[in-house]
């Protein structure tokens, strides 16, 4: 993709987020919102600049995005040699298929109650809660990359000697690898909410707790900057970080053409 097919692509992402505060600049002031219900857009950029200058912002997003990235590492550890075991076994799969499908709709916001008892109101529960985010969804999709390796393929590895470890890493783990990496990326969209879920109740730092504070005393500005914020890393991460990762495994593993 050339340089101003890039730039292109940007704008048109950008214009309707561009529209939104438009919108929002112009209704807010007419109708004389209640700054309490909603703020102004100045408002909001006096929120985020505070935020900025005073560095609260820097560690509420710096907590977060160290938990968010140590729980999905922990879940992609763990799910994909799961993963990769109930391809390869038809009795593993058969056994815990049932539990994956049960487990899979309760993953993230659903264990934060049982999070907070168990590891108590900090660090090991939102963790926690992060890796049911990830890891039930890298589970099927690491399945699903494997059952689409062709058995000849497998076979033929075997046959010219590789050993398990030589089939996992060589034929297995790649074969499977586009789509773990959808997995992590769709995986780490419940997680990111499951975080800011978490850190409204049980932790003192991140940008669920800036939202949770900000609540108490009315300060809609920052409740709002927040959301911002949130929305704002979420797509860098998506756009920058793991849409191209996913289109670059794709193509690596010569899935497209």
């Amino acid at each position: 993709m050339g340089r101003s097919s890039r730039i292109l692509e940007t704008m048109k992402f950008i214009a309707p987020l561009a529209f939104l505060v438009v919108v929002w600049a112009i209704v807010v002031p007419v109708f004389q919102v209640n700054p309490q219900i909603f703020p102004s857009v100045p408002a909001v950029f006096r929120a985020g600049l505070d935020s900025i200058l005073n560095g609260t912002l820097i560690v509420h997003v710096g907590a977060s995005m160290g938990r968010v990235i140590l729980g999905t590492v922990l879940a992609v550890l763990v799910a994909v040699p799961l993963g990769i075991l109930m391809g390869i076994s038809k009795g593993v799969s058969d056994f815990l298929t049932p539990l994956l499908r049960f487990f899979s709709v309760l993953a993230g916001i659903a264990w934060i109650p049982l999070a907070t008892l168990w590891f108590g109101y900090g660090f090991g529960a939102i963790i926690f809660v992060i890796f049911n985010g990830v890891f039930f969804i890298v589970v099927y999709n690491t399945l699903l990359g494997v059952s689409t390796i062709p058995l000849s393929l497998r076979n033929a590895a075997a046959s010219l000697g590789a050993g398990p470890w030589a089939l996992f890493t060589e034929v297995l783990l790649p074969g499977a690898l586009p789509n773990i990496v959808t997995g992590i990326r769709t995986g780490l969209g419940f997680a990111w909410r499951g975080l800011i879920a978490a850190e409204m109740i049980a932790t003192n730092v991140g940008l669920g707790y800036m939202l949770f504070v900000a609540r108490d005393f009315y300060q809609t500005e920052v409740i709002v900057f927040g959301m911002i914020v949130i929305g704002v890393l979420w797509l860098l991460i998506d756009r920058l970080v793991l849409a191209p990762l996913e289109r670059a495994t794709v193509e690596r593993w010569g899935l497209v053409r």
